[in-house]
């Protein structure tokens, strides 16, 4: 079976965390890049990272890479792909990218000409005069950085965060897979007993049980990919089988969540349940004020911060309070998302460890509290 060039994008700070996952489910040259996990793969490995990786934003075959300086490097170097080993006779490709520090700098006029390139190329190689398009979607996603252009075919169709359980959220969600990554920072276990203080649309929760239970978080939902011409159903169908095989139904996994809000609390209830593990998860509603001490529990959150002054001075509070709350011993750990560069010095003390991340394009820290 064919090997491929394969690249994952992720958010930044979860190469390493990527990496490793990659490797697991069989992957082979692994290499981390800012913001993207490179490896080699078969078809098997393409659908089971699509189906099994919780970190990844979505599985692109790279096709080429290349230097470009002008518009005619561009066209013959796009030429050279051989998209028709992807891409049917009526399918369809449409085109996106970005460029960056490059001589090519009109996005519109690059996207027109790659699409120009393969159509010319698939023209010829399948001797017709007009493509239809009609078929399955192959993107075409491409990256000029610098005066070197990447092309790739995307997998994966829709973000590999959209995992199906949440369908409606809080006005300030957490992406799963960044809380995917953060859940993997925090050493969460097959029986580890989680906690999140503030718990939204219940995405932490979620993503800590398929984490301990070893759920694939691609499981329930179709890919791009499925569709192609080239595809075979029979390795798609084999890799959920091979996924259902590893989930760990014997772990000793529980959760507890809870909000201020009841919105949130009925929320995360109703997406715990669409991930099908209400019965390892429960939520209430609380006030942080009347968060009790814990044991051997694992406190993972995301707490509300402001942009205006005021609220600004909430969250200030909120990180007094759980300063206070949050204590050291009983063999409990903590970790805290938060933009705030004071973070610590409101929370009452420094963390044992930090990590930059981005929510969105909001630089953050994971301030982790451990001993």
């Amino acid at each position: 079976m064919n090997k491929y060039k394969l690249s994952c994008p992720c958010h930044f700070g979860l190469e390493s965390v990527l990496s490793f996952e990659a490797k697991k489910i069989g992957a082979e040259n692994v290499t981390a890049d800012n913001g993207r996990v490179n490896f080699e793969g078969d078809l098997n490995i393409i659908a089971r990272a699509n189906i099994s990786l919780a970190t990844a934003e979505r599985v692109l075959i790279q096709l080429a890479e290349f230097k470009a300086f002008t518009f005619e490097d561009l066209f013959q170097g796009v030429r050279k792909i051989p998209f028709e080993e992807f891409i049917g006779k009526t399918e369809a490709f449409p085109v996106k990218g970005y460029s960056l520090n490059s001589r090519l700098h009109s996005v519109p006029d690059c996207q027109s000409i790659i699409k120009k390139a393969a159509v010319e190329r698939l023209k010829e190689k399948y001797k017709v005069n007009w493509l239809e398009e009609s078929g399955a979607v192959h993107q075409i996603q491409f990256g000029i950085m610098k005066d070197t252009v990447t092309v790739y075919l995307d997998t994966s169709g829709p973000g590999l965060h959209k995992r199906g359980y949440r369908k409606n959220s809080n006005l300030a969600p957490i992406k799963e897979t960044l809380a995917a990554g953060i859940i993997d920072l925090a050493h969460v276990r097959e029986n580890s007993i989680v906690c999140d203080p503030f718990c939204g649309s219940g995405t932490f929760l979620v993503e800590s049980a398929f984490k301990a239970l070893n759920i694939a978080p691609g499981i329930n939902r179709r890919f791009s990919a499925e569709k192609w011409e080239i595809s075979d159903p029979e390795i798609w169908s084999e890799e959920r089988k091979r996924a259902v095989s590893l989930v760990k139904k014997e772990a000793g996994f529980r959760a507890k969540g809870y909000d201020i809000d009841e919105e949130c609390v009925m929320l995360s209830s109703d997406n715990i349940k669409k991930a099908g593990v209400a019965s390892r998860i429960t939520a209430g509603q609380a006030d942080i004020n009347k968060f009790e001490q814990l044991e051997n529990t694992i406190v993972i959150c995301n707490p509300p911060y402001g942009e205006r002054m005021l609220e600004l001075r909430e969250a200030e509070e909120l990180y007094r309070i759980m300063g206070k709350k949050f204590k050291q011993g009983n063999g409990n750990s903590y970790y805290i998302i938060s933009p705030h560069e004071d973070f610590e010095k409101f929370f009452g003390r420094p963390a044992d460890k930090r990590r930059k991340l981005y929510n969105g394009m909001i630089k953050c820290q994971l301030f982790m509290y451990f001993k």
